[in-house]
């Protein structure tokens, strides 16, 4: 039995790689079981009912709802098929980022809809630090990074308010919008000759009761009669 792996370059070249060795791979022991088994107590199952019932309100009713659960969450999406109509749905009429979604049974056309998805994704407004990688849903390495995504994507959704999201507007944190601030020409040059007030500021400076630089400091004694004022020799 062979892995299959494919990487997708930027040029759209697609490189396979087949592995017969991590094909047969067993469950992980020590470290790496460790660290796999803090990834898996991330995985929110309270979260995903939410996201299962964001998915099928937003992309119809011919969808058929998973039983619960990680595993049957993980072969629910992970042909890639749910995730584009997903995304699609996101946009107008006509607007599809994803024109084709074909239904296939072979890996690689599998993992490049997963692909395309995570492009798209990405290009709607979800940041890359928010995006799963492909092996997180296809081999299920990390499918709490896959309800991330998914909560960022809906949020982005419901930040939008174009009317293509369908859902509860509680499920998703709307995201606080930018007011920019457009400056003339003269405004930003008056703004380049003004000292910030967190360099301190020069109003009311002067020079009064400043000696001169290199004139010697007067020491008088402390009943010296000019200390007192008088200005008369003894």
């Amino acid at each position: 039995m062979f892995e299959v792996r494919i990487v997708l370059v930027s040029s759209g070249l697609l490189l396979i790689f087949v592995d017969s060795a991590m094909a047969n791979r067993g469950p992980s022991y020590g470290l790496s079981r460790e660290v796999q088994d803090k990834i898996d107590q991330k995985y929110d199952p309270e979260l995903e009912t939410r996201l299962v019932d964001w998915i099928m309100l937003q992309c119809g009713d011919d969808l058929v709802r998973p039983e619960p659960g990680k595993q049957n969450f993980q072969n629910w999406l992970m042909d890639g098929t749910i995730l584009c109509r997903l995304i699609n749905s996101l946009y107008p009429s006509g607007m599809q980022p994803i024109k084709k979604i074909p239904e296939t049974k072979m890996a690689f056309k599998q993992m490049e809809k997963i692909s395309q998805f995570l492009q798209a994704a990405e290009a709607y407004g979800v940041t890359r630090g928010d995006i799963f990688q492909t092996v997180d849903l296809w081999e299920g390495k990390d499918m709490a990074a896959v309800q991330r995504t998914l909560m960022a994507l809906g949020s982005e959704a419901l930040t939008k308010d174009d009317g293509c999201f369908h859902g509860n507007k509680e499920w998703f944190h709307r995201k606080s919008k930018t007011h920019r601030r457009e400056f003339s020409e003269e405004q930003l040059r008056q703004g380049r000759t003004l000292i910030g007030m967190q360099m301190g500021s020069n109003r009311g400076a002067s020079q009064s009761g400043m000696t001169g630089y290199g004139t010697p400091r007067q020491i008088m004694r402390y009943d010296s009669p000019r200390r007192n004022g008088d200005e008369s020799t003894p």
